[in-house]
């Protein structure tokens, strides 16, 4: 197991399915993690310095940031204003972004964008958000290069579907399709990207940056052909 004993963790969206299970693996590993539970804290977009500041002082150090906090509304493209769309940017990646400028200036040692299969491999319904999940991967890119010679790493996670509480029950047939085509034959756990989160905020993890750690089971693996 990782021992991240005395560092400190602030996670966004930890309120959520995929946020609590992040922060669970963290809490396992011993680290000291700080909850952003999302809109009862603000928008991050104008609140990232306070919520980070706020996450330094708690326990006077901050050692890792996941930015997890995000939405996925289902619109059809032809039907999506320019608001829907603006929506989701500014929560899927101007947030992240504020979040990592606070974030760097505490100087911490790991940042991981939680975004998404759907950022290179697009589904219906889902432009705004597969635009603002593939801009993320470029994102912590860009922050990789930017930010590692004052020893900050940035990466990604991008889950594939994850189990939630009703979603076999709600999307029958998109469950069944899911646990057909991934190789492991089953859907993820928040766990499992709790993980992946640890590992990257991990020294084992230390030459690790602008690296995009796919967590779908093999599903992406699959000839769509």
């Amino acid at each position: 197991m990782i021992d991240l004993s005395g560092r400190v963790v602030l996670v966004t969206g930890a309120g959520g399915t995929i946020g609590a299970g992040i922060a669970a693996r963290f809490e396992a590993a011993g680290a000291l993690v700080v909850r952003h539970r999302g809109l009862a804290d603000g928008d991050l977009r104008t609140s990232a310095d306070r919520v980070v500041s706020n996450a330094f002082g708690v326990h006077g150090r901050l050692d890792a940031v996941v930015n997890n906090a995000g939405v996925q509304p289902v619109e059809p493209l032809p039907d999506m204003t320019t608001g829907q769309w603006q929506s989701v940017v500014d929560t899927n990646l101007t947030a992240p972004f504020a979040v990592t400028q606070a974030a760097a200036r505490h100087q911490v040692s790991s940042i991981t964008h939680i975004a998404s299969i759907e950022g290179t491999h697009p589904a219906v319904g889902h432009a705004h958000y597969s635009a603002s999940k593939a801009a993320l991967i470029m994102h912590a890119r860009a922050a990789a290069l930017e930010y590692g010679p004052r020893g900050i790493r940035v990466n990604t996670v991008s889950p594939g579907l994850i189990a939630r509480p009703g979603i076999s029950e709600q999307w029958p047939e998109g469950v069944a399709r899911w646990e057909a085509a991934a190789p492991l034959g089953r859907l993820g756990t928040p766990e499992d990207i709790g993980n992946a989160c640890v590992f990257l905020a991990s020294e084992l993890a230390s030459w690790i940056t602008g690296h995009d750690l796919v967590v779908d089971g093999g599903v992406t693996s699959r000839p769509t052909w």
